[in-house]
C-alpha cells in the first residue's frame, strides 16, 4: 500500500462518515429497545431501511470504494470458474461418505483392539 493511500484513508470526511455510521447504529439500537412495543416486523422493516443507508454511506469512504471494487473483481473471477456437473458433484460425494465409511470402520476396529487388549491386560473382559 502507497504512503498516498494510507493518507488517503484517513482523510477528515471518512473519519465523520464513520462516526456518523457508529452514531445511527447506536441510535438504531436505541430505537429498537424504544420501540419495542411495536411489533417484529415493523422493527425489522426499520433495521432493513437502516441498513441500506449505512451501507450508502460506509461506500463513500475509501475503504468502502475500496471494498466494493473488490467485490466486484471477486463476483467476476466468480463467473470464470468451471463448476462440476451435478454428476461430477454426485460421484465426489460418493467417494467421499465411502472414504468416510472406511475411516471410521478401521479407527473402529483399532479402537476395539486397543479397548481388547487394555481388557485383557487389567483383567477385564468386555
Amino acid at each position: 500500500m502507497n504512503s498516498k493511500t494510507q493518507q488517503n484513508s484517513r482523510s477528515p470526511l471518512d473519519m465523520f462518515l464513520w462516526l456518523v455510521v457508529a452514531a445511527l447504529i447506536a441510535g438504531g439500537i436505541v430505537a429498537n429497545f424504544y420501540f419495542s412495543t411495536f411489533s417484529l416486523a415493523v422493527r425489522l422493516v426499520g433495521w432493513i431501511v437502516l441498513a441500506a443507508i449505512l451501507v450508502g454511506i460506509a461506500l463513500q469512504t475509501n475503504f468502502g470504494k475500496t471494498s466494493w471494487n473488490f467485490i466486484k473483481e471477486a463476483r467476476m473471477e466468480m463467473r470464470k470458474v468451471t463448476w462440476p456437473t451435478r454428476q461430477e458433484t454426485v460421484q465426489t460425494t460418493l467417494v467421499v461418505v465411502a472414504m468416510v465409511v472406511i475411516v471410521a470402520l478401521i479407527l473402529w476396529g483399532i479402537d476395539a483392539f486397543l479397548l481388547w487388549g487394555v481388557g485383557t491386560l487389567t483383567g477385564h473382559t468386555g
